[in-house]
């Protein structure tokens, strides 16, 4: 009996994850969570931050999430994704400019500015670019 659980990470675009991983750390709306192979099943929203997991060869990997959803079954975690990135696949330069992008969203004296989004754009740049540093 294998002691690995297989970790898919989908988007709408593309498929960013499958592979067989020891554990995986995620994190939900209401606090990050772990499960390894045997998991309770459970669904969970996600929110803005890191994903990481414990490959086969015992690497602590890291993916970027921006919201979606998680399915955790015994023998597997599927997590739909609003948009996910490895951290090795993220471009410091354009994480960069949009981090710049939404501080000046966010500092601008615009009335009309819609703050939320402006706000969700500086939590994945920051994000973005602690998963790099």
């Amino acid at each position: 009996m294998s002691e690995y659980m297989k970790l898919e990470i989908v988007t709408p675009e593309k498929a960013v994850v499958s592979e067989d991983v020891q554990i995986v750390m995620a994190p939900g709306n209401l606090g990050e969570f772990g499960a390894l192979k045997g998991h309770t099943p459970f669904m969970a929203a996600l929110k803005i931050g890191s994903l990481k997991y414990r490959n086969k060869q015992g690497e602590l990997l890291c993916a970027f999430v921006s919201g979606g959803f998680v399915e955790v079954l015994p023998e597997k975690v599927t997590v739909l994704a609003e948009s996910a990135e490895l951290s090795c696949d993220i471009d410091p330069e354009r994480a960069r400019a949009a981090l710049e992008r939404a501080q000046k969203r966010m500092a601008g004296d615009e009335t009309d500015i819609d703050f939320e989004r402006a706000r969700a754009a500086f939590q994945r740049a920051t994000y973005r670019l602690m998963l790099i540093q």
